[in-house]
């Protein structure tokens, strides 16, 4: 039993699509146009972040600073201009916004899989408690830099006894 040829028929009617593609191909005429007319930068196709370091207002999303885990996380992965990197391809992306870096732009290699990320990018992942690749999942602390790691954490978190059974651990042996 094969996939039925008409499928896409069923769930949208050919009107429908014909319209999606008039509309993409108006759109693509549009850019053309503002293209030749020297008009291209009024077309803002860049990703804008808000600022939240700034003194702007802060919406209950923004006003809570990144946890002790991702300041360290982000301490782990130095950022470096991707102009720096040496055996980069030309025309690589950022998986997560999905532009083009440039020269100039600040970028996060990770340790463990060398996948590369605008700064901004992997930072907002990194703040929202994520400690793994955005791409592939794997996590940003190498093996061998996880005790370090645990114990800086451990150490940063001010906590001096392990759940208060400190002194009641200890009296028992």
């Amino acid at each position: 039993m094969g996939f039925p040829v008409g499928y896409a028929e069923v769930f949208f009617p050919n009107l429908f699509l014909h319209t999606l593609t008039l509309l993409g191909l108006l759109r693509n005429l549009v850019f053309l146009l503002f293209h030749f007319l020297g008009l291209s930068d009024f077309l803002e196709t860049d990703v804008i972040w808000p600022d939240t370091t700034g003194a702007t207002a802060r919406t209950p999303e923004t006003s809570k600073s990144p946890s002790v885990s991702a300041l360290l996380i982000q301490e782990l992965l130095p950022a470096s201009k991707f102009g720096d990197l040496v055996g980069v391809e030309e025309g690589c992306c950022c998986a997560v916004c999905l532009f083009e870096f440039s020269e100039e732009e600040e970028i996060r290699c990770l340790r463990n899989c060398r996948h590369i990320f605008h700064r901004n990018c992997v930072d907002r992942w990194i703040d929202h408690d994520q400690k793994t690749c955005p791409l592939c999942r794997t996590p940003f602390v190498p093996d061998d830099m996880i005790d370090d790691f645990n114990q800086r954490l451990w150490a940063a978190s001010g906590v001096t006894d392990f759940y208060g059974y400190e002194e009641e651990y200890a009296s028992s042996f």
